[in-house]
């Protein structure tokens, strides 16, 4: 019994000190974005008459559910289809295998973001003539990590079964599906919401 006891302290002490690090990280990146948002509003204005953005086209409709990049969090709640309904789902994991996978699909997710995303976004702006600038890219990724846990608690719940919960080669293969399917869903997102920029906000090329 203590040495269980024992083992679920370290398990938790990885995890909080993974926590922290993630904060330190995120605190990082909320001061580079702040200058960033600073410099952006020293930059003479430019004068638009009207932008209107269409919320409702640029949901990413999946089986699964939604991501969606652009929208304000206020504003889901007036979109009838977006809210997951999991009342009354219980996941057969235990706190402790949650966790973990939880923590290694995160992991790959954002590897795939800071390390793939860019490139796959680059793409897109080239085939569309769209000037993509490190300022989009860098929200483009914040907006899907804030989505992102939701998202793995979903894939998770989707696919709970309790004979995989001491299979460890079941589970691997499982959280390679999630992965997949959170890349794919993604990339529609990153394409859905670059085909419904206002063309006076897109940053042509020049031909």
């Amino acid at each position: 019994m203590t040495s269980d006891l024992y083992s679920y302290l370290q398990k938790l002490h990885v995890f909080i000190d993974y926590q922290e690090k993630r904060i330190l990280s995120l605190e990082r990146k909320v001061s580079k974005l702040t200058e960033e948002t600073k410099t952006l509003k020293e930059r003479p204005a430019v004068n638009v008459d009207k932008i209107e953005y269409k919320f409702d086209q640029l949901k990413v409709e999946t089986l699964e559910g939604t991501l969606n990049i652009g929208l304000n969090p206020s504003d889901l709640n007036n979109i009838d289809d977006f809210t997951i309904e999991n009342k009354g789902i219980h996941t057969p994991y235990s706190p402790n295998n949650q966790m973990y996978r939880t923590i290694d699909i995160e992991n790959a997710i954002f590897h795939y973001l800071d390390n793939e995303l860019t490139e796959f976004i680059t793409e897109i702006g080239k085939s569309q003539n769209i000037d993509i600038g490190e300022p989009q890219i860098s929200f483009i990724k914040e907006d899907i990590k804030k989505q992102l846990p939701s998202r793995i608690d979903f894939y998770l719940k989707k696919y709970q079964s309790p004979e995989h919960e001491n299979n460890a080669d079941r589970t691997n293969n499982l959280n390679d599906e999630i992965i997949n399917q959170l890349k794919m869903e993604i990339q529609k997102g990153v394409q859905t919401f670059l085909n419904h920029l206002p063309d006076n906000v897109k940053g042509l090329k020049n031909e």
